[in-house]
């Protein structure tokens, strides 16, 4: 099995090189004298090569150590711009963060904000990610994602940023066509309009004031993978749909369509931001975690 390179030597060595001395090397690294000695000794050991030629006096390199010695410091030189970049990063918001949001949403309540996040930390980038479907954080290298549900136990860091209810709405016209049910099981006789990608896929869980619990397959003429896309036919009186408020709110305000089984309701729901778990986070993700828990609380308030 191949040993990796001697860094620590090397970077000692190339100290010892800068300074002139073992002592002065050693104070700077903060290390003692003896394990400066040593460290240099066993990378000598190592590359079957003398360093240095010292005496009590004088300290002067090699021929082997002078051929080493360039790029020895070179190295040296490496190792501490990469430290000081990743401490910069710790310490100011910069860098890439790759960050998977559900389609609408992301359209609607993320992107117009998005503008206002890059002003404030111009050193972050954003790599936005739309989609509906449930993105595999770790294993796709997302930093982060929202979700926007009840969340199941997960390994996942989450952060509640707001509240976000959920509606079974129709239309006027359907009303008026098929009647109003006034039950989640009169959903069993009427068209329904489906989302693919709910928790519970292919099922309506209601719960009322008195705590009955009911539970409904709703069938009908159309099911997707986007939630807005229930809304043309939502609005042409095709059937019924259970829509979160950031799809459907507007439309229930304008009367388009009218809010049904207001006696009964689905899990509450709320938008979560999600992180990998273990470790700090970089800055660049908690300011964004921040900054979003700051618009959608001050966003959302009703």
């Amino acid at each position: 099995m191949a040993r990796l390179p001697d860094f620590e030597g090397l970077a000692i060595f190339a100290k010892v090189v800068e300074l002139r001395s073992f002592a002065a090397a050693a104070t700077e690294l903060a290390l003692s004298k003896a394990t400066v000695s040593k460290a240099v000794t066993r990378l000598e050991a190592r590359l079957g090569a003398r360093l240095f030629n010292r005496t009590s006096r004088r300290l002067a390199l090699t021929d082997a150590g002078q051929k080493l010695s360039e790029r020895a410091a070179r190295l040296l030189l490496d190792g501490e711009a990469v430290e000081n970049e990743a401490l910069a990063q710790s310490v100011a918001p910069r860098g890439l963060v790759r960050f998977a949001v559900p389609m609408t949403f992301g359209l609607k309540a993320v992107a117009p904000i998005l503008p206002e996040f890059l002003k404030e930390y111009p050193d972050v980038a954003i790599d936005l990610h739309l989609s509906d479907a449930m993105v595999d954080l770790i294993g796709e290298g997302f930093d982060a994602g929202l979700r926007i549900a009840s969340l199941p136990d997960s390994s996942l860091v989450a952060r509640r940023l707001c509240a976000m209810p959920r509606y079974t709405v129709a239309s006027p016209e359907y009303l008026r066509r098929h009647g109003r049910p006034t039950h989640p099981m009169h959903l069993a006789q009427h068209k329904c309009l489906g989302y693919a990608y709910l928790s519970t896929p292919g099922v309506w869980h209601y719960t009322n004031a008195a705590g009955e619990q009911a539970s409904v397959r709703p069938a009908g003429p159309l099911r997707v993978n986007n939630g807005e896309a229930l809304m043309p036919a939502l609005l042409a009186g095709l059937g019924i749909a259970d829509l979160p408020d950031f799809i459907v709110g507007d439309a229930i305000a304008s009367g388009e369509v009218e809010v049904i089984l207001k006696d009964w309701k689905q899990a509450e729901g709320a938008v979560h931001l999600v992180m990998p778990s273990g470790g700090p986070r970089p800055v660049r993700v908690e300011v964004l975690a921040d900054f979003l828990a700051r618009r959608f609380a001050r966003g959302r308030k009703k």
